[in-house]
C-alpha cells in the first residue's frame, strides 16, 4: 500500500541500494506515474520507453512482504513465481519463503533499473487537464497517466475485538511475527482463509489453539497425482477462466484453501469452531452457542480497501473501483493487482504480470492518440493574430 495515513516520513526520499537504478526524472511531469511497489508494470514500461516514476510510500522494495509473518511462504512453487524476464531462484518445485520473495523483488528493481523513489507516499490524486496531479510526501508530480498498483487496503478488525479486556494479547495477522508473539495459554485464531490456518497451524507447537471460521471455505491439496495444483491449473486453464465467465463468477465468491484444511487442523490438535458473534472481558462466543476463554486473539480476517486518497469518480455507490481489466472509466487511470481484477491469477505473484501487460498496451494506445490529437494552434484560422 502507497496510500501515506500518518506523519510523512522523517527519511529523504531513497532509490534502492545496489545496482544502479534508472535515472530518476529531475522534472515534476512524467508520463505515468505508478503507485505503489509496481516492478511488473515497470518493466513493461521500460521497455516501451516511457518516461515514468514509481512511488513507494515504504522505506524498501518489498515492505507490504516483510510485514507479514516470519514463517511465511508461498503456497505457488518458484516455477510460476516469476515476473517477466527473470527467473526466481532456487529450486523450481520449493516454495519460497517471505524473506526470499523480498530478495527476488529488490532484485528485480535493480536488474532493469527501475525508476523506484521510496518515502514518498501518495497523499491525493485528482484529474488536472490532459491528465493528473498526485501530491505526495515528499514532492508534487503530474502525470499523463498512472497505475494504482496494490489493493489499497487496511487491516479490518470486528467491532467485538473492541469488547475483549485489555488483559487478552490482541493482533491483527499483520502484526503477527512469531508464536512468541502469544502469551502461553489458550490462544484463538480468527478468519477461515489461508491466512487464518496456516497461523494456526504454526501456533499448535507452543499453544493450544482454536480456530473461528466465519464461512465454509474449498480445501485443495497442494499436490494432485504427484503434481502440483497449480500445474494442473495451468494446465487445464482453469486458474485463466475470467471474472466475467460463469464459473468465475462463482469461484472468486469464495476462497480457496491451498494445502489447508480444517481436517489437517484438527490433526494438529486444533478446535475449529463457527463464526465469532460476541465477546465479553475474557471469552468469546461462537455462532452456534457456545463459548471460549482466550489468553490472546489473531485476528486473521482480512483488509478493507482504502481509495480515500484518489480524488477521480472511478468508485460504486459500494465504494468499490469500477473498472475492466484495471481500465477505469477515467482515461489514464488504472488499477493493478486487484483480487479477480480478471482472473483468480490477477493477485498472485506470477500471473500479476498478464494484467500488466494488458495495461501496458492501453497505456501505449491511449499515448498514441494523444500524439495524434490535433493541437489548438492546428486549428486557428490562417489570418489569426
Amino acid at each position: 500500500m502507497n496510500r501515506g495515513d500518518g506523519a510523512a516520513s522523517p527519511e529523504p526520499s531513497a532509490r534502492v541500494t545496489g545496482a544502479p537504478l534508472r535515472e530518476v526524472p529531475d522534472a515534476d511531469h512524467v508520463e505515468v506515474v505508478v503507485v505503489g511497489g509496481g516492478q511488473a508494470i515497470g518493466f513493461l514500461l521500460s521497455r516501451q520507453g516511457r518516461r515514468f516514476l514509481i512511488l513507494e510510500a515504504a522505506d524498501s522494495v518489498g515492505a507490504a512482504w516483510k510485514d507479514r509473518w516470519d514463517s511465511l511462504a508461498l503456497f505457488t512453487p518458484r516455477r510460476y513465481d516469476a515476473l517477466s524476464g527473470l527467473s526466481f531462484p532456487g529450486d523450481p518445485d520449493g516454495y519460497p519463503t517471505r524473506d526470499e520473495v523480498v530478495s527476488y523483488l529488490r532484485s528485480y528493481s535493480e536488474t532493469y533499473k527501475l525508476p523506484l523513489v521510496l518515502n514518498s507516499a501518495v497523499r491525493s490524486l485528482t484529474q488536472i487537464d490532459d491528465g493528473f496531479q498526485l501530491e505526495c510526501s515528499d514532492r508534487t508530480v503530474t502525470a499523463d497517466q498512472v497505475v494504482a498498483t496494490g489493493p489499497f487496503q487496511l487491516p479490518r478488525t470486528p467491532a467485538l475485538a473492541g469488547q475483549l479486556a485489555p488483559g487478552v494479547v490482541q493482533m491483527h495477522s499483520t502484526g503477527y511475527r512469531n508464536p512468541q508473539d502469544i502469551p502461553a495459554g489458550t490462544v484463538m485464531v480468527v478468519g477461515g482463509g489461508n491466512t487464518g490456518f496456516q497461523i494456526a497451524a504454526e501456533l499448535t507447537g507452543t499453544h493450544a489453539v482454536h480456530l473461528s471460521v466465519g464461512s465454509r471455505q474449498t480445501p485443495l491439496p497442494q499436490k494432485v497425482w504427484h503434481r502440483n495444483l497449480f500445474w494442473w491449473l495451468t494446465k487445464t486453464g482453469l486458474l485463466n477462466m475470467t471474472v466475467d465467465s460463469r464459473l468465475g463468477r462463482r469461484v472468486s465468491e469464495r476462497e480457496a484453501l491451498i494445502g489447508s484444511s480444517p481436517k489437517q487442523l484438527r490433526r494438529l490438535g486444533v478446535d475449529v469452531h463457527r463464526r465469532a458473534v460476541t465477546a465479553a472481558h475474557d471469552t468469546v462466543g461462537f455462532a452456534d452457542g457456545t463459548h471460549l476463554r482466550v489468553d490472546g486473539v489473531v485476528w486473521a480476517t482480512g483488509y478493507r480497501p482504502d481509495y480515500s486518497w484518489i480524488e477521480a469518480p472511478v468508485l460504486d455507490a459500494a465504494g468499490r473501483v469500477r473498472h475492466h481489466r484495471g481500465v477505469t472509466n477515467v482515461p489514464g487511470l488504472y488499477f493493478l493487482g486487484l483480487y479477480w481484477q480478471h482472473t483468480r491469477g490477477s493477485a498472485l505473484l506470477g500471473w500479476v504480470k498478464d494484467d500488466a501487460e494488458y495495461i501496458a498496451t492501453q497505456i501505449q494506445t491511449l499515448a498514441d492518440s494523444a500524439k495524434r490529437r490535433p493541437t489548438a494552434a492546428s486549428h486557428a484560422h490562417p489570418d489569426a493574430g
